[in-house]
């Protein structure tokens, strides 16, 4: 399959390498504009005493319309094929001198997925940097079968179970994912992939996108997702709602509903359920 949007080098980089970046996904006022809506939306859910975090663009319809982005699904397809799910999207959003990190992992570990066939677009809201504590990435590690992985849930780990890998990562080779607000970064779901604090003075804002191509399917229960490109010939989601306003009422409850089965799938024989 000849690319059509990225080119045959970045294609051949991310074989090799399981990352690719920059992607200009959107303009910088676009991303502003964006980061405007949702931090809108988070405080709804302060007063709610809750977080905006995952599954965040069933209830935000600037969300809803980034996840169908034609420059990131023109991307996602030279890797996955014509025809693709949203499965998931996710907030890693660490406020101003944040403590919270990510731990060295592989996405692949409890995703509960048929197939190696997923493509995170880490699309930046605001800019990601070495101080702000942008992603590491450690080239090549792909390639690497599914390594065990110990649940710490440490204090300030941002993953679901606080998973660390159980591998030598070698520091001196990772490579920081500097990226500026509207721009994106493409990953394999086996890449192991970190960051660290943000010891800046803004909040780095990071919404993730999971893409799959139909013919993945759970092996862990039925969750839900969005088809954002060509035609799903296999069924093997429920189709999410698409909000007409940000935070009404029927878009809530597809968010808990949507969620609830995310968790499902996520939770599976842990030990601890956190959000």
């Amino acid at each position: 399959m000849m690319p059509t949007h990225l080119s045959a080098e970045a294609v051949a980089q991310y074989e090799r390498d399981g990352f690719h970046f920059p992607v200009q996904a959107i303009s910088a006022a676009e991303a502003r504009a964006v980061r405007a809506d949702v931090e809108a939306a988070e405080r709804h859910f302060a007063e709610r005493g809750e977080r905006l975090r995952h599954r965040p663009h069933l209830l935000v319809t600037a969300l809803d319309r980034l996840i169908r982005n034609e420059t990131v699904l023109d991307a996602v397809e030279d890797l996955l094929g014509p025809n693709l799910l949203c499965w998931t999207s996710l907030f890693f959003t660490k406020d101003a001198h944040d403590p919270a990190y990510v731990s060295w992992h592989q996405d692949s570990t409890y995703w509960g997925l048929s197939s190696l066939e997923v493509v995170t677009a880490w699309i930046a809201l605001s800019p990601s940097t070495v101080e702000s504590g942008a992603m590491r990435v450690a080239p090549g590690t792909h390639k690497l079968d599914q390594i065990s992985h110990r649940d710490a849930y440490g204090e300030h780990n941002m993953l679901t179970r606080g998973q660390i890998v159980e591998h030598d990562v070698d520091e001196d080779a990772a490579v920081d994912v500097v990226l500026q607000p509207g721009e994106a970064s493409l990953h394999h779901v086996r890449l192991i992939h970190g960051s660290g604090p943000n010891n800046s003075n803004d909040r780095r804002i990071g919404f993730a996108i999971r893409y799959i191509p139909t013919h993945v399917r759970n092996v862990v229960g039925r969750d839900y997702a969005a088809l954002v490109r060509g035609v799903d010939e296999y069924g093997y989601f429920n189709i999410e709602r698409r909000p007409e306003r940000d935070l009404e009422p029927e878009a809530l409850a597809a968010y808990e509903a949507a969620n609830a089965s995310h968790n499902a799938v996520l939770y599976a024989g842990a030990e601890q359920m956190r959000g």
